[in-house]
């Protein structure tokens, strides 16, 4: 992959995060790509957050610019399964004694 170099940046970074992640975090931001979420980065968001939570996850993802760990939670957000929710919405809907007694 080409490195760029950015205004203000001494260090050449790759031209996408992927490069550096781990399988599954790349494979989630190809899926993001190909349903076309990683378009152009029309919007923008700023906050504050606490620097604990942000060290915490630079250390669990390995992504250390901003907008890049910004980007990959929002993917995760947005691809996010419900499956404790869904779970709970099945609670009574399978009759009793449909997988034995117990």
């Amino acid at each position: 992959m080409a490195a760029t170099k950015k205004a203000g940046r001494s260090d050449p970074r790759p031209d996408d995060m992927t490069v550096l992640l781990a399988p599954e975090m790349t494979a989630l931001l190809e899926e993001a790509q190909k349903r076309g979420l990683l378009g152009a980065k029309d919007r923008q968001m700023s906050g504050r957050f606490p620097s604990a939570l942000v060290e915490a996850a630079q250390a669990a993802t390995s992504i250390t610019e901003p907008t890049d760990l910004l980007t990959y939670a929002l993917v995760k957000v947005a691809f996010e399964d419900n499956y404790g929710r869904k779970l709970l919405e099945l609670k009574g809907t399978v009759p009793p004694g449909t997988f034995g007694e117990y």
